[in-house]
């Protein structure tokens, strides 16, 4: 029987962030790597259940937050920025709380 391969929620727009990080910062960003280094964290982020005990509007705010702070200067600041700002201004999330504990759970997943 053939195996097939899932893909993980939200890789198509990790991957646009990759094409736009590239496209915006060509002679720093090599597309290819940069492709790779997003299917890794949407497969990671996948795996390790982090948006799983979220609303999917608050999973897909989380999602959108890391396009923009995964290619800031300094990643790891700019998710713990968004995960204090979360509490200050929450707007419509549902759980505000628990998206920015969700955030600095995957600052430390990844490492940053």
């Amino acid at each position: 029987m053939p195996s097939e391969t899932v893909e993980p929620p939200y890789l198509d727009q990790f991957l646009r962030t990759a094409e736009e990080a590239a496209a915006a910062r060509p002679d720093e960003v090599d597309l290819d790597l940069a492709r790779e280094v997003f299917l890794e964290v949407a497969t990671l982020l996948h795996n390790s259940l982090a948006l799983d005990s979220l609303s999917e509007p608050d999973a897909q705010s989380v999602v959108d937050g890391l396009c923009v702070d995964l290619v800031a200067p300094d990643p790891g600041a700019a998710i713990r920025a968004r995960a204090a700002a979360t509490l200050e201004s929450p707007g419509d999330l549902h759980e505000p709380g628990v998206v920015a504990e969700t955030y600095l759970v995957v600052a430390a997943l990844f490492q940053l």
